[in-house]
């Protein structure tokens, strides 16, 4: 962890601790939760349910819309209440455990959700919208056992070492479900099994379903060790009822502090925007180019790969563009990033390239393989790319920008309101998509409006003052 910035304690410099097995616990709980994100609704489950349980794209880019509309205003009603009291009470890890005992039957009960199965529409909607709520709920829990697990000295490390968890669960759960599912039996490769290994039949899309009892068990089994090595906060004795009214009192006087510092909530207002178009980029990633591309789970593993590769980029590149022409800068250059991939992204389809009309049977295919044989193919894979390091980037460079727009007494302050802007309009993205989608009847057009949630984000960003490069000392 070479590259986390040292810690400084009475003006001297003092480089961060190697992390001990409770900062590893508390990462690595990260590390086997987010893969749900990756896995179920961006690259594999979400694009298989559009597809095959409500076969048709725009109808099922509207319903996972809706769904995540209805979860995003639980979320904007809880979350903050939720961390505000449980800072009153103290114990972080009984509400974590409960969370996590709701969470991995719903996943794993994603193996049931057929076209006219035991789990229907309706009901992989809900589980879509429950999980929305309790991954929001379980980032709070699990973000306010960061010092008791690594202490101020370990705090950067452990946070940039469950990023980096995240990233190597999600690309090793692609990788296995790829040579172990998706593959066997497209191509005749000798490392590559002839049939899905357990017997399970693509036919009935088990191969698809698989993924739900996967990240479930990867969830469950990667949970143990943060709740046999990492320190809980200690009980204050709070009942649950004051700790409620408390944390009201509480979230009312973060935001009374924070009155005043009129640059500081612009930003906040255009983190509040851009981050939601950010997330809904993400999250209709995968339908998208199941629908417009006609891909089916072996090309949306393939291409989820090669975006987190990608991904990593853009956190490199993010600090790097930070430091360089300061984060203020960057952000500009990472959102117009974002804002152009999508664009250009939602130009292509089996018929059409960077919006014109293209006829696949006269042109010839790019190449043999199994995969990404044609132009409009690699077209969206050369989008893909620009849009995974722009986005990575532009949430590096968020965080960054904080930081040099508030007065330094009142960071902490600030970093609640960050939060909470992070969440508070996890709906409003859904919500655009869901009307555009709705009244347009095309994917391509319904998806505009996350463009331009980001545009106005980046808008709002102009009027906000500070942000250059910092002199070298």
């Amino acid at each position: 962890m070479a590259s986390i910035a040292p810690v400084t304690s009475g003006g001297a410099v003092v480089p961060p601790k190697a992390l001990d097995r409770a900062s590893w616990s508390w990462a690595l709980f990260q590390g086997v939760r987010d893969p749900y994100v990756v896995l179920v609704t961006i690259y594999i489950f979400a694009p298989y349910f559009v597809r095959d349980v409500i076969g048709n794209p725009v109808q099922g880019q509207l319903l996972v819309a809706a769904a995540a509309k209805y979860g995003g205003w639980i979320v904007l009603l809880t979350v903050p209440l939720l961390g505000a009291a449980v800072d009153r009470m103290g114990p972080r890890k009984p509400w974590l455990a409960a969370t996590l005992a709701l969470m991995v039957p719903l996943v794993a009960a994603l193996w049931w959700v057929t076209p006219g199965g035991v789990i229907g529409p309706l009901g992989a909607l809900a589980i879509f919208a429950a999980m929305n709520v309790l991954i929001a709920w379980s980032d709070t829990l699990h973000n306010a056992l960061l010092l008791p697990a690594a202490g101020m000295a370990r705090a950067g490390a452990a946070s940039g070492a469950a990023l980096a968890l995240v990233n190597f669960t999600s690309v090793v759960m692609l990788a296995v479900i790829f040579g172990a599912f998706a593959l066997p039996g497209k191509v005749a490769w000798s490392f590559i099994p002839a049939h899905p290994l357990f017997g399970l039949d693509p036919v009935t899309h088990q191969t698809d379903r698989i993924v739900g009892p996967l990240v479930a068990a990867l969830m469950l089994v990667g949970s143990i060790p943060l709740f046999a090595f990492v320190p809980d906060v200690a009980s204050t004795g709070t009942r649950i009822g004051a700790a409620i009214r408390g944390g009201a009192a509480d979230l009312i006087a973060l935001f009374r502090e924070a009155r005043g510092n009129r640059n500081a909530l612009i930003y906040l207002g255009s983190v509040l925007l851009f981050t939601d178009g950010l997330t809904g980029i993400l999250v209709f990633t995968g339908i998208y180019a199941g629908g417009a591309m006609g891909w089916g789970s072996l090309e949306l593993l393939a291409y989820g790969m090669i975006l987190s590769c990608f991904s990593v980029v853009g956190g490199i590149l993010g600090g790097w563009l930070d430091q360089t022409i300061g984060p203020k800068a960057a952000l500009k250059i990472e959102l117009v990033g974002v804002i152009v991939s999508q664009i250009l992204g939602l130009g292509q389809g089996k018929d059409r390239m960077f919006f014109q009309a293209f006829d696949p049977h006269a042109h010839a295919l790019v190449w043999n393989g199994p995969l990404f044989r044609t132009q409009p193919d690699i077209a969206l894979l050369v989008c893909g790319f620009l849009g995974a390091v722009s986005v990575t980037a532009a949430y590096a460079s968020r965080r960054t920008m904080l930081t040099r727009v508030v007065p330094p007494h009142r960071v902490g302050v600030f970093f609640g309101l960050f939060a909470i802007a992070g969440n508070a309009t996890m709906w409003l993205g859904p919500l655009l998509v869901e009307i555009a989608t709705g009244a347009t009847g095309s994917q391509r057009l319904g998806l505009l409006p996350i463009s331009g949630l980001v545009l106005v984000g980046l808008v709002v960003l102009m009027f906000v003052k500070g942000g250059e490069r910092l002199a070298p000392r």
